[in-house]
């Protein structure tokens, strides 16, 4: 919510810059273009009664508010001890699908998900894990060693499957690496 105001106070002050400039100009234009321009003022003006409301992907908004994560001094960043073969380590996960309503076509509607995301994104395929944990049907996706690597791959899904890119988010979950 605070986020949301900030950037309503930001948002209002950019309105406002042109147009008191376009006010300031139009001492030096014609009637009609006087007329034309106030008119258009007015309507954004009236129509937003001085509010002015932006919606901002949760992906934009955490670039634009959060700071950019540095290592602090003397900090490495610690590489997981991989063995060769299958390595089960912390990681994250882009959720696309949990639900449990509707408890007669969960399974269909979990797998039509998964396939969908398969089949549109190649590089998946294999990392796309459905189950159940009883109510609820879960599709996730990928194994991502990191968070930057997780919200860039759900930037990818959300643009790609905007008609259910308000259920997806980041989890924390146990992922699969292969050395």
């Amino acid at each position: 919510m605070r986020f949301k105001t900030i950037i309503t106070g930001i948002v209002a002050v950019a309105v406002s810059l042109p147009l008191t400039a376009a006010a300031q100009s139009a001492s030096s234009q014609s009637d009609e273009e006087k007329q034309e321009q106030s008119n258009a003022i007015d309507k954004i003006l009236s129509g937003s009664a001085g509010m002015l409301e932006i919606d901002i992907p949760d992906d934009i908004l955490h670039l634009l508010v959060s700071p950019p994560s540095a290592p602090k001094k003397n900090e490495t960043r610690k590489e997981p001890n991989l063995k060769p073969g299958i390595n089960k380590i912390k990681g994250y996960r882009i959720q696309v699908f949990a639900d449990g309503r509707n408890q007669s076509t969960l399974e269909t509607r979990v797998k039509m998900r998964a396939d969908a995301i398969a089949a549109r994104f190649p590089k998946y395929r294999g990392q796309v894990y459905t189950f159940s944990s009883s109510p609820n049907w879960y599709c996730r996706v990928g194994n991502f060693q990191s968070q930057r690597e997780a919200d860039a791959a759900l930037a990818e899904l959300k643009r790609a499957f905007p008609a259910f890119a308000g259920e997806m988010r980041v989890v924390n979950s146990q992922i699969v690496v292969i050395k």
